[in-house]
């Protein structure tokens, strides 16, 4: 019996990144924020594009707390939705036209987060990386860090719990 030709490389990617900007589509406070993501493989970047509405102390000037907050929260959402998610993907089990942000399963829910500022945020990008830690069926943990100038200075880092979605109508998690 012969095995089954894999996809093109093309293909597999072209389906990633649809799936890819759903994800990033379905969270509306990240897009009046300015949050965007970069996806190489499998590894996500949160970007905070930089606006002058992001300014907490215009003094300083610097990023507003609850800014660089949202912007961390984010990114671990975004993060443990696509490691989430992307097995759907990869599967086959949903076709790259049914990817629409009604279509994709929930986005996992908060249950606390806690902060840690140890820099100012200057009003410039931002760029931060989530590491998920444990991500069960129902809770995952992740550690988020942010930064600016140098990946090797952050300016602030986050971990928290989440809510994993469950699926839908029963089905079986993947």
């Amino acid at each position: 019996m012969a095995r089954a030709r894999p996809e093109p490389m093309h293909v597999v990617k072209q389906r990633r990144d649809a799936a890819f900007m759903a994800l990033v589509d379905g969270i509306p406070y990240a897009q009046f924020l300015g949050i965007t993501a970069e996806r190489r493989g499998d590894e996500l970047t949160g970007v905070l594009n930089y606006d002058e509405k992001l300014i907490g102390n215009p003094f300083l000037p610097a990023l507003h707390g609850g800014v660089i907050s949202a912007f961390l929260e984010n990114t671990a959402i975004m993060t443990l939705a696509w490691q989430h998610f992307l097995p759907l993907v990869e599967d086959g089990h949903m076709k790259i036209e049914d990817l629409t942000l009604e279509n994709i399963p929930g986005f996992p829910k908060t249950i606390d987060f806690t902060v840690d500022y140890l820099r100012t945020g200057l009003p410039r990008d931002a760029y931060a990386r989530a590491w998920v830690g444990r991500a069960g069926r129902r809770y995952a943990t992740v550690r988020v860090e942010a930064w600016q100038d140098s990946h090797a200075k952050p300016f602030a880092q986050g971990s928290g719990h989440f809510l994993m979605p469950q699926p839908k109508g029963g089905e079986a998690a993947p």
